[in-house]
């Protein structure tokens, strides 16, 4: 990282109903980004919302699902 930038390595991704995935956002630490995914996820929708870490997928070893 260098001088001026900011690292948001951490994602919140949506499934919807049909099973397409989308990005929410990025965010600089899991904290951040799992408060975003639970108050999305408290709505009630049946969209389903989870956090990864950029480099892993499908729960090899950074994501949350709720």
């Amino acid at each position: 990282m260098t001088e001026g930038t900011v690292s948001l390595p951490w994602l919140v991704i949506r499934q919807d109903d049909n099973g397409n995935r989308y990005r929410v956002g990025r965010y600089a630490t899991r904290a951040e980004a799992q408060k975003i995914a639970d108050s999305l996820d408290d709505r009630g929708h049946k969209q389903l919302y989870w956090v990864e870490r950029i480099g892993f997928a499908n729960g090899s070893g950074g994501g949350t699902r709720n």
